[in-house]
């Protein structure tokens, strides 16, 4: 759509924000920011299909202190919903994309070689990357072929490439469940509701020596929402389908949300069970919808999704949760111990943010006698945490919908270059996160420490190291945060990909 169109939209809405109320859908309760489309075909019945896992790619080479990987993104036909195909976008063919796993310390090169019809950008999401690697959004990889896209690059330190680009990956960092996505200026949410997404996990050391569930015990599980045509197609409301149009149709500029729970790809999947520990890295990849996830029945005495890390790895110590919310690009690893319940017992994963068909999410099947597995220690990770009385700055940014500007940080629509911050690497400094609406913030390159919401307590999802947070309506939060290594271009911004297409993004530069 025309910015002109935009901007008359958002005149409206800032006046319906009065109210509580945009693109369809109440902002200042806990419900869900967005509008849904509704699929074109028929739902099929949840629990009827297996829960796939994503297969892990294996490195092309291997030389000292680095492993290299190939990924070709491509279109492929998708076996999603019973009896139609879906055309996606794919990493190497399948949706999720394959998982990479690996080491601290250790380098990984990847290739990525561009096969679909349009441009892309690949951005490690929770990776301490260095800024040509980062994915910034104008650092365009152009498909095999195309001669053109110059006019629309700029600004990054990765610069235009044609056919295939190397992302380097130093993974000097903790151990963490990290994950890869397209970030292409105003389309990231078009690109990533086609299929570009998938799992990238660190392990270290500190990590192998807890004992935690492994193997076919620790499962990822990419939870998003999708729609569907009649002829199995993803539906999604792009505001012109020509090749280098940006953004989504008006109503829809509040976030998409789909009628279908997609687990790993799979429409509300089951997954049979032993009746011991598990370890499931939970990762909301949906553009715009909030989940409250919960199981259904609770084991006796409650607390059965035991959160042991967060988007920056391990936490401190365990944290029993009834339910947890999780906005989108949080990652929750959490642990269930099935062995609190009887075998044959079919438990629901349960979205008490949704309604209807979202309502669900997907289902475990109890198989089995009790196994066995070591209990959890009750000391995780240990790190230093940020001193905000050390901090050398203190830096606001408001995430508001603007009558004459949309979705701004500060006032300001996205301008590639336009920096507004310049924070010196090694340095603690105090974000003041300000939203309007429901606005999931994510900073590149470190994570930070979220420090009060509302000049309270921070929440009981803020522990540990985060990369994304959840604000919600009329909001301020403070974060500690702290770059190091890696001069360069990076990004703050909402990842409501809807938010982040129509402009709620920022450059910084670390110096």
């Amino acid at each position: 759509m025309t910015r002109r169109g935009f901007l008359g939209v958002t005149a409206a809405a800032a006046g319906a924000a009065a109210t509580g109320w945009i693109g369809g859908a109440h902002l200042l309760g806990p419900g869900l920011p967005g509008l849904l489309l509704p699929s074109r075909l028929p739902l099929p019945r949840p629990y009827q299909v297996p829960l796939p896992i994503p297969p892990v790619l294996d490195p092309v080479r291997h030389e000292a202190g680095t492993d290299f990987y190939e990924i070709t993104q491509r279109v492929a036909e998708l076996d999603i919903i019973p009896g139609v195909r879906t055309p996606a976008w794919t990493y190497g063919g399948s949706f999720p994309g394959p998982t990479i796993v690996a080491r601290s310390g250790r380098r990984a090169v990847v290739r990525h070689r561009n096969e679909l019809p349009e441009p892309t950008v690949v951005h490690l999401h929770g990776g301490h990357t260095p800024a040509d690697s980062d994915g910034y959004p104008m650092d365009l990889l152009l498909p095999t072929g195309d001669a053109g896209g110059a006019s629309h690059a700029g600004h990054g330190a990765g610069g235009l490439a044609r056919g295939s680009r190397e992302y380097t990956y130093p993974h000097e960092q903790r151990a963490a469940t990290l994950w890869y996505h397209d970030h292409r200026h105003g389309v990231t949410g078009y690109a990533v509701w086609q299929g570009l997404a998938g799992f990238h996990l660190v392990h270290d050391e500190e990590e192998d020596a807890l004992g935690l569930p492994a193997d076919d015990h620790d499962i990822p599980l990419m939870i998003v929402d999708r729609s569907f045509g009649a002829d199995g197609s993803f539906l999604y409301p792009r505001a012109d389908a020509r090749p280098h149009s940006h953004g989504v149709a008006a109503p829809y500029m509040n976030g998409v949300l789909g009628d279908v729970i997609l687990v790993n790809g799979a429409p509300w999947p089951v997954m049979p069970v032993e009746a011991t520990r598990y370890r499931f890295r939970l990762l909301n990849a949906s553009n715009a919808r909030r989940y409250r996830l919960e199981l259904d029945p609770q084991p006796p005495g409650g607390g059965g999704l035991v959160q042991i890390g967060s988007d920056g790895g391990l936490l401190p110590g365990p944290i029993a949760h009834d339910a947890l919310d999780v906005s989108p690009a949080e990652r929750f690893d959490v642990v269930v111990d099935f062995s609190r319940y009887r075998p044959g017992t079919r438990i629901r994963l349960v979205n008490r943010l949704g309604s209807g068909s979202t309502a669900d999410v997907m289902c475990f099947d109890v198989t089995g006698p009790a196994g066995e597995s070591r209990p959890l220690p009750e000391r995780l990770a240990q790190g230093p945490a940020l001193d905000p009385g050390r901090a050398v700055a203190t830096r606001t940014f408001h995430f508001q919908l603007r009558p004459d500007h949309g979705w701004s940080i500060n006032g300001r629509p996205y301008e590639p270059g336009q920096v507004l911050a310049r924070p010196r690497l090694g340095t603690t400094e105090v974000w003041r996160l300000i939203s309007d609406f429901h606005h999931p913030v994510h900073i590149h390159l470190d994570p930070f420490q979220v420090l009060s919401r509302d000049n309270r307590a921070p929440g009981r999802f803020d522990a540990g190291w985060k990369d994304t947070i959840d604000l919600h309506p009329s909001q301020a939060a403070e974060i500690a945060v702290r770059f190091t290594d890696h001069p360069g271009t990076y990004m703050i911004h909402c990842h409501n990909l809807e938010h982040e297409d129509m402009a709620m993004m920022a450059d910084f530069i670390t110096e």
